[in-house]
């Protein structure tokens, strides 16, 4: 899963092998994220995933939605989305994976794996965590931070269920 903020790099991405996209722009105005939204759900021949936004997500039948851990509720947001859209969840520890799980988040992103320019102040939680995390949810774990190619490899070997990221898709690091 790319993490991206607009739809030239979701073509990015795509052309070098994500199979979903997670549109984030957290600085953005709604106008903005919607016009973005929709310019991305035109262009990216793969399924799009909203940060943060149900109400946007709703309004242009986006594939789903991804919540960060401090934001509104798994239970919630599965209410508004109903049984269809996909529901993930931004997580920071194997309890924030059985509390997305529990209140009906279909996979999480769990993170940061290792350390990330990104968030320079957050230690990697380290493919320890990752094995416990994914030995102890019912739903996939993605793995998010730091991710390059060798690191994908050593996320899925830990059982991950795949990974997501932002420069591992912009640098065509995968092929």
């Amino acid at each position: 899963m790319a993490v991206v903020d607009g739809s030239s790099a979701g073509e990015r991405a795509v052309g070098n092998g994500a199979t979903h996209l997670l549109l984030r722009m957290p600085q953005a105005s709604v106008r903005s994220f919607h016009r973005a939204l929709v310019e991305l759900l035109q262009t990216a021949g793969v399924p799009v995933l909203v940060s943060d936004r149900v109400d946007l997500a709703l309004a242009v039948g986006a594939a789903g939605v991804n919540l960060p851990e401090a934001g509104l509720g798994a239970r919630e947001a599965r209410v508004l989305l109903g049984p269809g859209p996909l529901l993930g969840r931004s997580v920071h520890s194997v309890e924030g994976v059985a509390s997305a799980a529990a209140q009906g988040a279909d996979f999480v992103l769990l993170g940061p794996i290792f350390p990330t320019p990104t968030h320079p102040a957050t230690p990697g939680l380290g493919l320890q965590l990752l094995q416990r995390a994914v030995a102890a949810a019912p739903i996939p774990v993605l793995a998010i931070g730091g991710v390059d190619r060798e690191r994908a490899a050593r996320c899925l070997a830990a059982g991950a269920a795949g990974y997501a990221g932002i420069r591992i898709f912009e640098s065509g690091d995968l092929r």
